[in-house]
């Protein structure tokens, strides 16, 4: 990727939440931020992957991440629910809070926070069992045995995920024979099924058709009411429809990610803070 000329006048800056006092309109969603990153810094062996990242995550709000191939969105996306854990020689810096506890404290258990966190990732992938067994899946790790209570959080997980009227007469066929909107709507129904307090997305719609990513982007809006939504998207028209706050990270000179504006949705493909930011949401580079 060529990177912007205005790129090596900014990357030295640290991210410019920590520089500039947020817009008032910011600060107001912000306030007792659901998720907050501090000072995050990650590395994968000897690799600098993202560097010094803080930002907040306002409750039952849609918050996107946009920025280049590389530049670490989903890398951060995924020291939300602690699935960096699982990646060898991932090493994290900084913290990670959720609701005012630092997810990576000792004796926190990774399981947990991915109870509350759940994800759902690039491509539908359904696990190869029936409709009813994939959502019922999470429950039933988590203690849940009376068939009348899984029938219920089957139902009721369908439904949030705006599947039900589809799936209610063939609960017994494979989530693998759906269509690919279907498959998504139905992992998503997955991770509602374990009640999680924040929803990640990673580019949810990327594999989608343009109905099948309507739907979604519908149920995403229809989700606020309870959930707190974390996206990361490539497409710009996306982010300015479903999210309310937008995060703009790039690569800096050392080849890191970084942030480099968070503000209202609005605001960022309006009348953004910083010239980069411009550049990249205008298209100019990316």
């Amino acid at each position: 990727m060529t990177v912007a000329p205005a790129l090596a006048q900014d990357a030295p800056l640290p991210p410019l939440v920590q520089t500039q006092s947020p817009a008032p309109a910011l600060t107001a969603l912000v306030e007792e931020p659901k998720l907050r990153a501090e000072n995050l810094t990650i590395r994968y062996g000897s690799k600098l992957a993202v560097r010094d990242v803080s930002l907040d995550v306002p409750a039952n709000a849609v918050t996107a991440f946009i920025g280049p191939s590389g530049c670490g969105k989903s890398t951060i996306l995924r020291c939300f629910d602690r699935m960096n854990d699982l990646v060898p020689n991932a090493r994290i810096d900084g913290k990670v809070m959720l609701d005012g506890e630092d997810i990576y404290a000792d004796g926190v258990q990774p399981v947990e926070v991915r109870r509350r966190v759940g994800m759902v990732f690039q491509r539908p992938n359904p696990f190869p069992m029936n409709i009813f067994e994939n959502v019922a899946y999470g429950p039933r790790r988590h203690g849940v045995k009376t068939r009348g209570r899984l029938d219920e959080i089957v139902e009721r997980s369908l439904r949030q995920a705006a599947l039900w009227d589809e799936v209610k007469d063939d609960l017994g066929k494979s989530g693998l024979a759906l269509s690919g909107g279907q498959q998504q709507r139905l992992c998503i129904a997955r991770t509602l099924a374990t009640e999680p307090d924040v929803i990640l997305m990673d580019e949810p719609c990327s594999a989608l058709d343009p109905v099948a990513t309507l739907k979604i982007e519908e149920l995403i809006r229809a989700l606020l009411t309870k959930y707190t939504i974390v996206i990361v998207t490539h497409n710009m028209q996306q982010a300015s429809r479903v999210s309310d706050i937008t995060a703009f990270f790039t690569l800096g000179e050392d080849r890191a990610g970084h942030l480099v504006e968070v503000d209202t949705t609005r605001r960022i493909f309006t009348t953004p803070r910083q010239r980069l930011t411009e550049d990249y949401v205008s298209g100019r580079f990316g």
